[in-house]
């Protein structure tokens, strides 16, 4: 490995956000910043509407699978990761959603910190990004009216709606209105509940992604691709470094952890592994949301995707256009969404919400909390091409928010380059299978509406029926990851006996290491998850630059 012998202050393994923050401090501390993936920097994996197929190109993502789902019919879901600079950023769909008030009070109250609550949370979601909305307040100013103190607008990150929307992105928030659905101008307000156009890490057609943060850094920033991290090395219970061979596989939080003697003792023992220090609870708790589509073909005048999607040259000429200035279809086609998070009186009047623990029954009481998300316009071909020969087509989403259930991830090996076995355990509790009921019952509703129904011109993917029975049987055979894992080295407090770090991200009875990404947050947040990400590297850089007196240049 290049640099092998040379000294850092901090070595960070596939953190863009922590590395940038504490490489501007004005003390100039020595940063190494490790990826086990390429740069992957063409110009082309930025453009907006084909965000939906980066997670498909050769090189940017690691393939993994979870094991066959037991409340699944047996499935084995797709459970991609982001390889390369820029982590999942670089692969993901791109909604730019801060989830609830309630969410980051809940993980304060958890780890016994305010840093966490929404107050401080949000100061730091406003100092990340550059809210970008004159174009779509402009046009659409109906549907968007964000307030001011409530976004960024001088951050590094360059987020908003699309300028032009598809033809028929409007009259979808209208079909939502008229179906009874509450209407929300601005889904990051801290309170998500109702319906609205989504916000996108996306700006004048262009993707935004973590790699931005490291643009313009300093020389004492170091960054080397290429390379994955193997295991830590310790001298007795303190971190000094850690081993990296060429271009090896991807390790997640927990794995890199295992590997080098630290997690559940009989896991480590089972694969020879030298136990220095046993964490039962590294591996555990895996929470994740899952989803699944409905679908129906639509008359070709209720919108104008067939007429671009459909036509062999359009999408290289759309592409040509787009390197020259960022403009054309593809800143249009697959650029904008509607959506928004909701509650159920269904679910809360439900047997298995009285089941659940008075605690997790009053914070799904929450005000800002909901039960469940919809989404409009996924543009389903682009996952799964020759799904429908007519790109008219609506396609409408539910995400279960708020699961029950709980996974683990487990070593199969102490060979570096076998990945985990991960079992998020979809649907295994019963909440989580009302939710699902629940929340597709109100996508049927939305669809069955005459202001929906009069453009449909037939199903495309849906249940058999609309019993109870039905709807779950749908979820079992369809259900999807929404990439969202969280929560397998979950913080805590001291007496927390499911918690592997601290509210300064030391992971327990070790110095010298910190986790910082989605395996520590303790809260599964109302959100694509993206966010949540980038407000862990802040935070947790935040602490660092406090514990070592340095001094962060905005």
């Amino acid at each position: 490995m290049a640099n092998n012998t040379k000294e850092f202050d901090f070595i960070i393994v596939g953190g863009c956000t922590i590395a940038s923050r504490l490489a501007s401090c004005s003390e100039k501390p020595r940063v190494l910043l490790l990826e086990a993936g390429k740069h992957n920097d063409s110009e082309d994996l930025m453009v907006d509407g084909q965000r939906w197929t980066t997670l498909q190109q050769p090189g940017m993502n690691w393939g993994y699978t979870t094991v066959s789902q037991e409340y699944c019919n047996g499935r084995q879901l797709d459970y991609s990761r982001g390889r390369g600079l820029g982590g999942s950023t670089a692969i993901n769909f791109g909604f730019w959603t801060v989830g609830c008030r309630g969410d980051y009070d809940r993980w304060a109250d958890l780890v016994d910190d305010p840093r966490f609550d929404w107050v401080h949370m949000q100061a730091r979601f406003k100092a990340l990004e550059s809210f970008q909305t004159e174009d779509a307040e402009a046009s659409y100013g109906d549907y968007v009216s964000p307030r001011r103190d409530d976004h960024g607008q001088h951050g590094p990150l360059k987020v908003g709606y699309a300028k032009l929307w598809e033809r028929d992105i409007v009259p979808m928030l209208d079909i939502f209105r008229d179906a009874g659905f509450p209407i929300t101008r601005d889904l990051n307000s801290g309170n998500p509940l109702g319906i609205g156009p989504v916000i996108n890490s996306c700006y004048q057609g262009r993707r935004t992604t973590a790699i931005t943060l490291l643009q313009n850094s300093s020389n004492n920033l170091t960054t080397i691709t290429e390379c994955s991290v193997e295991r830590l090395v310790l001298e007795g219970k303190r971190v000094i470094g850690v081993e990296a061979a060429g271009a090896r596989c991807s390790l997640d939080t927990p794995k890199l952890l295992m590997l080098s003697g630290i997690g559940p003792a009989s896991q480590l023992a089972k694969h020879g592994i030298p136990i220095i220090c046993d964490l039962s609870a590294i591996g555990q708790n895996l929470k994740d949301h899952c989803h699944v589509p409905l679908a129906f073909r639509r008359s070709k005048e209720s919108n104008d995707r067939h007429s671009f999607y459909g036509e062999p040259t359009a999408s290289q000429e759309a592409l040509e256009t787009w390197r020259i200035d960022g403009t054309g279809s593809w800143s249009i086609f697959g650029c904008q969404c509607v959506g928004g998070w909701l509650k159920s009186p269904s679910v809360v009047d439900s047997f298995e919400f009285k089941q659940l623990p008075r605690a997790e029954q009053e914070f799904l009481n929450g005000e800002t909390v909901p039960h469940y998300e919809l989404v409009s316009h996924f543009p389903f071909h682009m996952l799964i091409p020759g799904v429908s020969e007519d790109f008219s087509y609506v396609c409408l989403v539910a995400f279960l928010m708020n699961p029950q259930s709980r996974g683990e991830v487990t070593l199969q090996s102490a060979d570096p380059t076998v990945p985990l076995l991960f079992n998020p355990r979809f649907l295994s509790h019963p909440y989580d299978r009302r939710v699902a009921i629940e929340s597709y019952r109100d996508l049927l509703k939305l669809s069955a509406h005459p202001s929906f129904s009069k453009d449909t011109i037939g199903d495309l993917i849906r249940p058999q029926g609309d019993s109870d029975e039905a709807i779950l049987e749908f979820w079992r055979q369809f259900v999807s990851s929404t990439w969202h894992m969280t929560g397998t080295v979950k913080m805590g407090r001291p007496d927390d006996p499911d918690a592997a770090v601290d509210r300064s991200f030391r992971v327990r009875n070790l110095e010298g290491l910190r986790v910082a990404d989605m395996s520590v947050v303790p809260v599964l947040p109302n959100s694509h998850t993206q966010v949540t990400a980038y407000l862990v590297g802040a935070t947790c850089a935040d602490v660092l630059i406090e514990e070592y007196d340095l001094s962060y240049q905005v």
